[in-house]
């Protein structure tokens, strides 16, 4: 299986009056995010399901790359906020599942959730080490059984600049 784990696009700043959770993306994430999904396209990309985080730049983020085409699924998941643990989501979300070996996922959310869960899928751990630029996206493949735990291998890690 690949996990693609992708950053939403350039949002709002932090202001007073305004939620984190309810930060929007920028014109400029939405139409950065958009350039990203159509080279993801035109890369060959296609996902059996985008999973987000259910704040709404990540809900905003999945919307952009659905539009695009790459993938028809998408589902909200607490998990990718910034509480979401890695080990909660492979037992009570992954596992259950049971996706095919060739499945291709994406997982919209934040800094520094994404990449810890990286690390700790390649490593074991989260050294702090991996850096995902917004609307970027690391790529990794999980083994096809037994825990993905210090097991993973990742082959990708773009940030959106070579993207664009």
């Amino acid at each position: 299986m690949e996990l693609y784990l992708i950053r939403h696009g350039i949002a709002e700043e932090h202001q007073l009056g305004l939620k984190d959770e309810a930060r929007s993306l920028t014109q400029e994430g939405r139409q950065k995010t958009a350039k990203v999904a159509q080279r993801l396209i035109k890369l060959g990309f296609k996902f059996d399901l985008i999973l987000t985080s259910p704040l709404v730049r990540a809900q905003q983020t999945a919307e952009i790359l659905m539009a695009a085409g790459l993938s028809s699924q998408l589902e909200t998941s607490d998990h990718l906020s910034f509480e979401g643990d890695l080990q909660w989501w492979l037992r009570d979300w992954l596992e259950p599942r049971k996706y095919p070996q060739n499945t291709q996922l994406a997982l919209v959310g934040h800094e520094p959730c994404l990449t810890n869960w990286a690390e700790i899928l390649l490593w074991g751990e989260a050294k702090e080490q991996l850096v995902l630029k917004k609307a970027g996206m690391i790529g990794i493949k999980v083994p096809d059984d037994g825990s993905p735990v210090g097991r993973s291998q990742m082959f990708w890690l773009t940030p959106p600049k070579y993207l664009l």
